[in-house]
């Protein structure tokens, strides 16, 4: 097990964590991370594009004229993609930019980020952050102390303080260890994780 040094929020080391090599010592394959990080920006867009299928075309189900002996081509109703003002077939849709990767895939590639920030020497353990007040010039000291400037800050439960004075803060973001993911991990440089999310997320990589 990967010893990490503990810090507090004045940027004091105060003690020493063990990390389980499961997690933060495990082989990094860019590919992986690739794909898992494009499913998670594709998932995140929007699906405005849309066109109107065959069966959403108003108009008369009816047989547009006889099948024989016309020596027309034969047609349906007038609903038929091949006409004018028909349906439109493999059109964009809902969920048209969605992608799925396995979840196997996606734990696997968590653990590979997690293990980059701690080869990278970008991987920051505090013991705790408290403020007294909801303040951003008190949040900007903490930051400061620990010799920040992008990171993402992983609690263990829900800290209005903390969250509220962090969001004013460009290039700081404040997130639940439930919500960790592999695109917020490699976007930010530093990766701040609290001593008492550590257990909860290895319980969640681990299980």
């Amino acid at each position: 097990m990967a010893v990490v040094d503990v810090r507090n929020q004045r940027g004091e080391n105060v003690s020493k964590v063990e990390l389980a090599d499961g997690i933060f010592n495990v082989e990094v394959k860019p590919d992986i991370l690739h794909e898992v990080v494009r499913m998670q920006l594709a998932n995140r867009r929007s699906a405005s594009a849309s066109v109107k299928r065959r069966s959403e075309i108003k108009g008369s189900g009816a047989k547009l004229f006889r099948q024989k002996g016309t020596g027309r081509a034969r047609r349906g109703n007038i609903k038929s993609p091949l006409l004018r003002g028909g349906g439109v077939t493999f059109g964009p849709g809902d969920n048209n930019h969605k992608l799925k990767v396995p979840k196997k895939k996606r734990k696997a590639a968590l653990k590979m980020a997690l293990s980059s920030k701690l080869s990278d020497n970008t991987l920051i353990i505090v013991d705790k952050i408290e403020l007294d007040e909801i303040k951003t010039k008190k949040f900007q000291d903490v930051v400061d102390s620990l010799k920040l400037t992008k990171a993402l800050f992983v609690i263990d439960e829900k800290d209005k303080t903390l969250e509220l004075s962090a969001r004013n803060l460009p290039g700081i973001k404040i997130l639940k260890k439930e919500g960790l993911n592999v695109y917020d991990i490699l976007k930010y440089q530093n990766l701040v994780l609290m001593e008492s999310s550590i257990k909860g997320i290895e319980g969640r990589l681990l299980s």
